[in-house]
């Protein structure tokens, strides 16, 4: 073992088994280590280190993934065969790969995963294949600049079955994900201004988009935006999460819909976007039905995604404009060409079409109920009494206030040391320091329950 001697700073804010990825690797490159140089097992390299396996196989599966190293069954690791050229003289690494290397985590609670063990691969390979064959050529072809109409007609049945939203197929427009579609939006009000909750999903982008000058904070209670700040702000334009606000996780009842509604339809000009990215996933109570469903003088923009419940790489958003917006819109912005793919359009229309569907979602609800309350229990187990969850009755994610004294930085690195990714509040406004987001699509049942065991001990051993 004297030949591996690396110095691990157990203080540092950097996770272990990158500094333990780092120094191999300049080892290798150094040539300290050679070619077909054997390392040091999990097992023996892990007590020598006085660290976990978990550690040691973190930093091995990182050199794997960048062809540094090798696994061979039942021998163990060794060096590859790597030009010497190719390297750069800096020690630091560029910044895809690092990237790439703060995503290695153990465990890893993301709020914009699925279950992927769930996908329904096969019924995905046999549409794909229906579609792509030489007697379907169209495809190849560039569509309708809102989207295929038989597909957002098979949207609009959906969305009046399952949200109560009333709408035809010419007042849907597709796009290549809800943050698309949201600057097409910003465009198309131009010079209004915006009102967004605080915290919230959309609070960076419009800010980023249209400048602090146009844009309105409006802050929360517990059955969601204030109406009475909203009133005051002077905004035409408001954004919402009525039917699981993000990242807080209130659901708004239907009277503070209806003041919603009301408040637009008291002057021309002023809308409520309504972004119902995941009310398929609801836990507790009965579904309340879309803000679109409820309005009566087209006043809401209606916006939804199949990102959340089927593939976050499917990339297929839509939005559903009123008559008066799609008229702008097609008039001045039908020079637009579709950014979703033709045939990925064409398969989802055929996984509408035959049912897949419904009993994907069906099924998932299943599952990501499982998850949930094996989340719930997890924390219920390995958390003090005085944690808190926030926003466990519908969604993907909760949050979580550790309540132990922490910093949201602080929390955030002590997790990364244990190898759990969480995830901050403050970069969608939340500004109390001490919560933290945790998703749970990603993560099977037994994964989410380690995962807590991590963060108890993270966060609460002294």
């Amino acid at each position: 073992m004297s030949e591996l001697t690396p110095n691990l700073e157990f203080t540092s804010s950097e996770p272990l088994y990158v500094q333990l990825y780092k120094y191999i690797k300049n080892e290798i490159k150094t040539g300290n280590l050679t070619v077909m140089a054997k390392l040091p097992s999990k097992r023996k390299f892990a007590r020598y280190l006085e660290v976990s396996e978990n550690t040691i196989e973190s930093a091995y599966e990182q050199l794997m993934a960048e062809g540094y190293i090798e696994s061979k069954a039942r021998k163990g690791y060794f060096v590859c065969a790597v030009e010497q050229y190719h390297f750069s003289s800096s020690e630091e690494p560029i910044a895809e790969e690092k990237k790439h290397i703060e995503g290695m985590y153990l465990y890893h609670f993301t709020h914009s995963g699925v279950d992927i063990r769930t996908f329904p691969f096969s019924v995905f390979r046999k549409l794909t294949n229906q579609v792509l064959t030489k007697d379907n050529g169209e495809v190849l072809l560039l569509g309708h600049p809102q989207g295929e109409l038989e597909l957002r007609n098979e949207i609009a049945k959906y969305l009046y079955k399952s949200r109560g939203v009333n709408c035809s197929p010419s007042q849907i427009i597709l796009g290549s994900g809800t943050q698309y579609l949201m600057k097409t939006l910003l465009q198309l009000l131009e010079g209004s201004i915006f009102a967004v909750e605080n915290p919230g999903y959309h609070r960076k982008l419009v800010i980023f988009e249209k400048g602090m000058d146009k844009v309105r904070d409006i802050p929360l209670d517990e059955d969601g935006l204030i109406l009475s700040k909203l009133k005051k702000s002077g905004a035409n334009i408001v954004f919402v999460t009525p039917s699981h606000q993000f990242p807080c996780g209130m659901i708004m009842p239907i009277a503070r819909r209806m003041q919603l509604l009301k408040w637009a339809k008291e002057k021309p000009g002023r809308y409520i976007i309504e972004d119902d990215y995941d009310s398929e996933f609801r836990y507790t109570g009965k579904p309340i039905p879309a803000l679109q469903g409820l309005d009566k003088d087209e006043k809401v923009i209606y916006m939804g995604t199949f990102s959340k419940a089927l593939l976050p790489s499917i990339r297929i958003s839509y939005m559903v404009l009123p008559r008066p917006l799609l008229k702008i819109y097609q008039e001045d912005y039908f020079f637009y060409a579709q950014t979703v793919s033709r045939i990925d359009q064409e398969i989802l229309l055929k996984f509408l079409q035959e049912g897949y569907w419904d009993k994907h979602i069906q099924k998932m609800r299943v599952v990501y109920r499982k998850k949930r309350d094996s989340l719930m229990a997890a924390i219920s187990k390995y958390f003090p009494p005085c944690a808190e969850v926030i926003g466990q009755d519908s969604g993907l994610h909760i949050l979580v206030r550790p309540n132990n004294g922490m910093t949201e930085q602080e929390l955030i690195k002590k997790a990364a040391d244990a190898g759990v990714k969480v995830y901050p509040v403050s970069q969608f406004g939340m500004n109390e320091g001490h919560t933290i987001l945790l998703g749970f699509a990603l993560m099977s049942e037994e994964e989410l329950e380690v995962a807590v065991r991590h963060l108890s001990d993270a966060w609460y051993s002294n």
